[in-house]
């Protein structure tokens, strides 16, 4: 088994993260070679042996070049070392999917009878596959309804636990994770942190820089941008000890600290080091589950990667304008975005989201179902789909759609409410945006889903906010 050459751990990032978006990972010039531009879409089953003996190197890993596209890419590589470089990883692993990026990074950890801790605010289609999934297949999962208190980490956590698992930017309740302190508990109890870190993208987090240890992404989101193509990535860091010992002195992870036969008798750990677990996913996960993506898919990645950085940019700064704008209107309750000064987590987002805190969030309206029905339904310029990190702008109701399997207290606990509507803010005008929402909120009104004493409570409520933050500018005690 062995990390594969393409892969080869890349530095952390030195230079500008945009100049690094365009250039990182790109195959070195050759004199006198092709040298294309922009990397090849290598669209092949295969790849063609010199000779007898380099088919049996690259099977038995003498020889690190490429065999099968299942296995390894030369497009997919491209793309793999350039996630890896923006993320501050070393090595990078591309599959089909987000989906199939945890669903691999887990069972590259954890086996029948082990078990995962993860924050119950997270995608529900994550959820599932914990639950339903990996627990058909005997991986247990606990979920800390607080993410943000470490008692509740470590009272959860188990002799078996075998991985901790956040999201950077919680879908899609926008409630932030301390990351930080969640990784403090995991390295307590030898266990390293996944994080989802699609919603914030190397761009505006870098979850390794915080402590984390895996980080995944579905690249069909932010990454591509165009919304046309699935992908998704597991990027591994470089301090992670994956020899490290449980508490009876066993081995915490045995299929990556015990002899291999093919590796002369030594472990994963003792020829890889930290790169182990992405050589066993690599080799043992993915190259046997088959989540292969398409070299084609990876080409389009590598070209939405390359505008990244001003997309979300301007996806970010649009969005906190749309929230500003929905947090003042009567028809709507509350709305769940961390850069809003109500946000329960402005002070994360402060210390972790500093460029922006990403263009997905939630709002509720009052009226409930009827209500979001009617603003859904009214919706010209939002377009009505279950996707995220769009240039263009997304609505979607997860109450009835991607929550829908869960029972009415199960949305209750998770903060899904009736009257919760989900935006992913595209690069369009905000203010074009804005007059869409207005309009759709105008259909809302005079479909009379908002009773009067509703709007008039929430006006005056405004009222009082004005007149206590004029106080406050004046020194007064309000």
């Amino acid at each position: 088994m062995s990390v594969h050459d393409p892969a080869q751990p890349h530095p952390r990032p030195r230079r500008g993260f945009a100049t690094e978006q365009v250039h990182a990972g790109a195959e070195p010039h050759v004199p006198g070679g092709a040298n294309p531009r922009v990397t090849p879409i290598h669209l092949t089953a295969g790849f063609v042996f010199d000779d007898f003996d380099q088919a049996h190197d690259r099977f038995t890993g003498g020889d690190d070049g490429f065999s099968y596209t299942r296995l390894g890419n030369p497009t997919n590589s491209a793309l793999e070392r350039r996630i890896a470089a923006l993320e501050g990883g070393s090595h990078a692993i591309l599959v089909g999917s987000g989906q199939a990026a945890v669903a691999s990074a887990v069972l590259g950890l954890a086996s029948a009878g082990d078990h995962l801790v993860s924050a119950s605010s997270i995608y529900e289609g994550s959820r599932s596959l914990f639950t339903e999934n990996l627990g058909r297949l005997g991986i247990g999962t606990d979920f800390v309804l607080d993410a943000n208190d470490p008692l509740a980490w470590e009272l959860a956590i188990r002799p078996n636990t075998k991985a901790l698992f956040v999201e950077s930017i919680p879908n899609p309740k926008n409630d932030l994770v301390d990351i930080a302190l969640v990784a403090d508990v995991a390295h307590r109890h030898g266990i390293p942190l996944i994080v989802d870190n699609t919603f914030a993208t190397p761009y505006l987090l870098r979850p390794i820089e915080h402590g984390a240890d895996i980080v995944v992404h579905s690249a069909s989101k932010f990454l591509a941008g165009h919304g046309s193509v699935l992908g998704g990535v597991i990027v591994s860091g470089d301090a992670f000890d994956w020899s490290v010992t449980a508490a009876d002195g066993s081995a915490r992870f045995p299929h990556l600290d015990s002899p291999v036969a093919s590796l002369g008798g030594q472990s994963l750990a003792a020829v890889h080091g930290p790169a182990a677990f992405l050589a066993f996913t690599r080799d043992v996960v993915v190259a046997r589950f088959g989540p292969t993506p398409s070299p084609l898919n990876a080409f389009l990645i590598l070209q939405g990667i390359e505008t990244l950085s001003l997309r979300v940019d301007r996806q970010s700064a649009s969005a906190l304008q749309v929230a500003r704008w929905l947090e003042q209107q009567p028809e709507v309750a509350s709305v769940d975005h961390a850069g809003l000064d109500s946000s329960p987590s402005r002070a994360l987002a402060a210390r972790y989201l500093p460029r922006g805190q990403g263009s997905v969030f939630a709002f509720t309206v009052h009226g409930g179902t009827a209500a979001a029905r009617t603003l859904i339904d009214s919706a010209e310029l939002f377009t009505r789909m279950t996707h995220l990190g769009d240039v263009r702008s997304l609505v979607l109701h997860p109450a009835s759609t991607t929550h829908a399997g869960r029972t009415p207290e199960q949305r209750a606990e998770g903060g899904i409410g009736d009257g919760l509507i989900r935006l992913s803010i595209g690069v369009e005008d905000a203010a074009d945006l804005i007059a869409d929402l207005e309009q759709a909120l105008a259909a809302v009104r005079a479909a009379g889903h908002v009773a009067a004493d509703q709007v008039a409570a929430a006006e005056t409520s405004e009222q009082l906010e004005g007149i206590a933050l004029r106080a406050e500018a004046a020194g007064i005690q309000a």
